[in-house]
């Protein structure tokens, strides 16, 4: 636990010592009202299930439950959480005017070889007393998370950050995203043309388009995210520090003939 008034060490270098972003120490989750919050960790844990409800499906789901909500409610929870039963996945980020819609590279593409395509999303991660967003880059191939990070706001700044820790990483034939505002800004786009990756972008109303984003989602929040609760950030984020390299170094893939993502994405 970092100590603000701890007499030998600064907070600067407990962080570095815990592995956490000095940033991440004085972040705040987003807030809501205590009874909204319950309700949408119960839509997230809902929608997280059955990702083709939308508003209406939802209202009466609560309402099955015991809970006194009307569908108007449920639709600006659902919009503050960016979740749309259209997709099969949260939509936490909307186009940007004017921006530059690029091809849908992936249609009819055999991924065969690691860094040959990543893709990237945002998903909603309910706390106890807040919420925060978090985004991640995967490989395709291998199922390899490349980067990750935690932010308590939709700015695109978070994303550009992890995009510079994956090129830093390795760089990709293709990278594929939503068309988010956050990945089609200029800035985001800019880097990936700069380092000669080709930009695709999902087609909208194309569910599977990052589906192996998805399938990420759901796996990091029913083995980690709703099994643990985290009450604040710093334990949100110390826990996904302990979960990503757990599941990219041991956790086994069905699909990937039992073997971890690491070990394909590695080539042993």
């Amino acid at each position: 636990m970092v100590e603000p008034d701890h007499a030998e060490l600064s907070v600067r270098r407990q962080c570095a010592l815990l592995g956490l972003n000095r940033a991440s120490f004085y972040c705040q989750a987003a807030a809501e009202t205590e009874d909204n919050l319950r309700l949408m960790r119960l839509l997230d844990a809902e929608y997280t299930r059955h990702p083709f409800y939308g508003s209406r499906k939802l209202t009466r789901w609560l309402q099955d439950q015991g809970e006194e909500v009307n569908r108007k409610r449920v639709q600006r929870l659902m919009h503050v959480m960016g979740l749309q039963a259209i997709y099969p996945k949260p939509r936490l980020s909307q186009a940007g005017p004017g921006h530059r819609v690029y091809p849908y590279l992936l249609r009819g593409l055999t991924v065969t070889r690691p860094d040959q395509v990543w893709s990237t999303d945002i998903t909603y991660v309910p706390l106890s007393k807040g919420f925060m967003y978090l985004a991640a880059i995967i490989d395709w191939y291998s199922r390899y998370v490349i980067a990750w990070r935690l932010s308590n706001t939709l700015d695109g700044s978070f994303c550009l950050e992890m995009l510079e820790e994956a090129l830093r990483r390795g760089r990709p034939e293709i990278f594929n995203t939503d068309q988010g505002v956050q990945f089609t800004a200029q800035a985001f786009t800019g880097r990936l043309e700069a380092a000669g990756v080709q930009v695709s972008m999902d087609g909208r109303g194309r569910c599977l388009d990052n589906v192996f984003v998805e399938r990420l989602w759901r796996t990091v929040k029913y083995e980690d995210i709703y099994l643990y609760g985290y009450a604040g950030v710093l334990e949100l984020q110390r826990g996904l520090q302990r979960y990503f390299p757990f599941y990219n170094e041991e956790r086994l893939h069905q699909s990937l003939d039992y073997r971890t993502p690491a070990r394909v994405y590695r080539g042993r």
